[in-house]
């Protein structure tokens, strides 16, 4: 089937993707107009469904709008607001032409009467049920200005459905990704940042069901915004039943000018239908990634080792290159020293800018280091926050106004720190420079970008009245230089970080190879904030680190395998002070690390199950592995019977562990006795292979 097809008599559009179709048409004044987003339509189909037709009252107003502009009787929430000069607001749409490019289509409008046009983009992939939209806009005056207030990437609409459910994630520093699955008020909700970055407290990706949707059965509607900076989705849901929403960057109150002659691209939104249930959801997110999101996907990210939990800001070379040792001799591929080793870093306070090594702890520079971990044979990567500036700084000294301020108004500081301001030419060239140096000089193959502060006095005094167009251009220089490093070094690799997972979405994973997603490493909590992760976002871009115990975080003692058996549940790292790590906990350390590398490639690579909130389970090829764990022990003490999913139902699959052969279909209707040790916090890897 054609992914794009139109009908010229109806002004109809279909969409297709491997299981799922898309429609919209122009109503009789040029305005978009949704149809139908769900399972394949044929064209016929598509053009029989029916239109809704709106209420009867002078209270009602339009229900299906593709790209919801102020305007006449247009009462939800919008996706584009505008001012132009003498006050006027609001679209009257004008359709222009299309253009068509494989599975790209592009609508052309105009404004009846003010010089805007705006182009709705649609991007649609043989492989993927993901439908990638976004917008630009186009001021096509000579002279006059126009003020944008709102300019989403798209605007979503599910079919009428009783009982809807919103599914999303919150929490804060150290509790990220907390999934919340409740009704869907017939009302406005409104999910948000307002703090420069993702954010822990919520992250930009919604998904919707009827309310019936489980683990593996049932329709659900999903979409992800593709932004790093403050950003809002408003879902609406009226009392007949229907849901939409509209999600792009910035949140309410930012307006910016749109120059005579600019233009101007929102980041994509993009959505996916499915009718598999939240788990057939999450494994078509992961599959888009893999294939149109991340850089490097098809590498295997190396086992890594990260000093911060170990050292704190004490870093100097003596203790890095015992630490290194110890983790070479376990088998980490991967030796990162984080903060404490530049300028005058003596803590949170001071040095934070200043991107040189410390002289007395370095007194040759990062090069002996650096050969030393290589020798060990580890690659050398680095800890860095290029956004960041303590006050007491060398910088900051230098150049007071780079950060982000007004005038008469304190700068606030948070982890006594301030915010550089990215969008600003002159920082992001000087940011660049210094990381280009740092990079190359040094042959640093990680670079672990961090992040630790929201936005505060966010203004741009030389900008004046039109300083607001900062929350978008911090954002696309930090895009910008993370390009250009990547393109300048390609043996490059980059972890996002912003005091763990407040920057993590499909706009930064399109530049970065893996994700930090939260400080806490205590790996009960971890459970829950890996469970939220993977709703959206696949185990490769997943850090997770084994520390110490008791966990410096909660207190709490564990077992070092049930640490370890967490953690191998993504891209696995070790955080802990190794130095001081026992030898039986370093023998089982050893043993567990080689057990990940031989089934790195299914966890990384292969299709995530999530087997309630015990278990996970990766298929890939011919293998299948699962990370079990009890949290405690309770009468009668026996192990359950864990049921496996997606396998083949008439193929034997042998336990690589203990040669017992299983039959696909007992493994999935009547499961596998869980392996588990007796007492609290009890965990195994099962490993399997079809016959």
């Amino acid at each position: 089937m054609n992914p794009l097809v139109h009908d010229p008599d109806s002004r109809l559009w279909l969409l297709s993707t491997p299981s799922s179709g898309y429609a919209l048409r122009l109503a009789a004044d040029d305005s978009p107009r949704h149809v139908a987003w769900g399972p394949r339509l044929t064209l016929e189909q598509a053009l029989s469904v029916s239109v809704p037709a709106g209420g009867d009252s002078s209270f009602d107003g339009v229900i299906d709008e593709e790209y919801p502009a102020e305007g006449p009787a247009r009462f939800g929430p919008p996706s584009l607001q505008v001012r132009f000069d003498g006050g006027a607001r609001g679209v009257q749409w004008h359709y222009l032409s299309q253009e068509v490019d494989g599975g790209r289509l592009s609508l052309r409008f105009r404004d009846d009467h003010y010089p805007l046009e705006i182009t709705l983009h649609y991007r649609v992939h043989d492989d993927s049920d993901v439908i990638e939209r976004w917008a630009t806009l186009h001021n096509t005056s000579a002279d006059h200005p126009i003020e944008v207030l709102r300019c989403d990437a798209a605007a979503w609409t599910a079919p009428p459905r009783d009982g809807y459910r919103l599914s999303h994630i919150t929490g804060g520093w150290s509790a990220e990704s907390q999934l919340e699955r409740v009704p869907l008020a017939r009302a406005e909700t409104v999910l948000t940042s307002r703090r420069g970055h993702t954010s822990h407290q919520a992250n930009p990706w919604v998904m919707l069901d009827a309310g019936d949707a489980t683990e593996e059965h049932g329709e659900v509607w999903s979409a992800a915004l593709a932004w790093s900076g403050s950003w809002r989705i408003a879902v609406h849901h009226d009392p007949d039943g229907r849901a939409s929403w509209t999600g792009g960057a910035g949140h309410e109150g930012i307006n910016w000018t749109l120059r005579p002659g600019q233009r101007h691209r929102t980041p994509v939104f993009a959505g996916l239908y499915t009718s598999g249930g939240f788990g057939a959801a999450s494994r078509q997110w992961h599959s888009y990634q893999a294939r149109h999101v991340l850089p490097q996907a098809e590498e295997l990210r190396p086992v890594t080792y990260n000093s911060w939990e170990a050292t704190g800001f004490d870093v100097d070379e003596d203790n890095q290159r015992r630490l290194a040792t110890a983790a070479a001799d376990l088998g980490v591929e991967l030796f990162v020293m984080d903060d404490g080793w530049f300028g005058g870093r003596r803590d949170a306070r001071s040095g934070l800018g200043d991107w040189t090594p410390n002289p007395t702890r370095f007194p040759h520079g990062l090069g002996p280091l650096a050969t030393e971990v290589r020798r060990l044979g580890m690659r050398f990567g680095i800890w860095v926050e290029p956004e960041m500036v303590n006050p007491d700084s060398d910088l900051y000294r230098a150049h007071p106004d780079w950060v982000l301020h007004m005038p008469h108004r304190t700068r606030t500081t948070m982890r006594h720190q301030l915010v550089l301001n990215f969008a600003r030419d002159d920082v992001a060239d000087w940011a660049y420079k210094w990381l280009d140096e740092l990079v190359g000089q040094h042959d640093i193959e990680m670079l672990k970008w961090d992040m630790n502060r929201a936005f505060t006095e966010p203004g741009w005094p030389q900008r004046g009245a039109d300083g607001e167009r900062l929350w978008i251009d911090h954002i696309t220089n930090v895009y910008a230089i993370i390009d250009r490093l990547r393109a300048a070094h390609a043996g490059l690799r980059i972890e996002t970080c912003a005091g763990g997972g407040g920057r993590v979405d499909l706009g930064i994973l399109a530049r970065t190879d893996q994700a930090w997603i939260s400080d806490n490493t205590d790996a009960v909590d971890r459970i829950a904030i890996q469970h939220g992760y993977s709703q959206l976002y696949p185990a490769r871009t997943m850090a997770a680190w084994v520390t110490d115990s008791p966990n410096p975080h909660t207190g709490r003692v564990v077992p070092l395998a049930f640490r370890f058996h967490v953690a191998m549940s993504g891209v696995l790292g070790l955080g802990g002070d190794l130095l001081h790590w026992t030898a039986p906990d370093l023998a089982e350390a050893r043993t567990l690390i080689a057990a990940y590398k031989d089934i790195r490639p299914v966890v990384q690579h292969g299709e995530l199950y999530r087997l309630g909130q015990d278990a996970v389970q990766y298929l890939y090829g011919d293998r299948v592995v699962v990370l079990t764990w009890r949290l405690t022990s309770r009468p009668p003490h026996q192990p359950l019977a864990l049921r496996l999913a997606g396998l083949e139902p008439g193929a034997l699959y042998r336990d690589e562990t203990t040669g017992h052969v299983h039959h696909g279909h007992t493994l999935m209707t009547h499961g596998i006795i869980q392996p588990l040790p007796p007492g609290d916090y009890a965990s195994a890897l099962i490993r399997l292979r079809r016959a």
